[in-house]
């Protein structure tokens, strides 16, 4: 898992000064009532760090905790698209690093400890640790207009 700790690292440093890049006028844009601005999937992000760093806390202590992210519910309640561009980019950036710092941490043991997130099955921290990388990089690279990265 350090390696998935490690990638982490590695995309909070190569992506961080890029979100700062991107124009104010770019993360207000809404493209449809109902699509999230690119404000609105940073802070999908934020929400999903959150919900995961938990996942990877409590799953390590409980026997199958159910942790469930509704995220539709998450972005319109914390109101995101009036949040400070500079403040969500931060924000993301500690909660990362917080995410990495658990999972470089954590024992082989700890990584197969089960998680019910309402998914048809019950994934292992492991598999939740690399989902959420493919996650991250994929909206990621919609927020900064780059190459698309198919998630599921």
């Amino acid at each position: 898992m350090k390696q998935v700790a490690k990638q982490l690292q590695q995309i909070i440093i190569a992506y961080s000064e890029k979100l700062k890049s991107v124009s104010e006028e770019e993360y207000s844009f809404k493209p449809a009532p109902n699509k999230w601005s690119k404000r609105e999937i940073l802070g999908h992000l934020i929400d999903s760090a959150q919900n995961n760093i938990r996942r990877f806390v409590v799953a390590q202590y409980e026997d199958l905790p159910k942790i469930v992210y509704k995220q539709d519910n998450w972005v319109a309640i914390a109101g995101y698209q009036n949040y400070p561009t500079k403040d969500l980019i931060e924000f993301w950036k500690l909660l990362n690093n917080h995410a990495s710092i658990i999972l470089s941490g954590m024992s082989a043991e700890a990584l197969q400890r089960i998680c019910d997130t309402n998914d048809a099955v019950p994934h292992s921290i492991e598999w939740l640790a690399t989902d959420y990388i493919k996650h991250l990089l994929h909206h990621l690279h919609q927020v900064l207009n780059l190459d698309p990265i198919a998630y599921p």
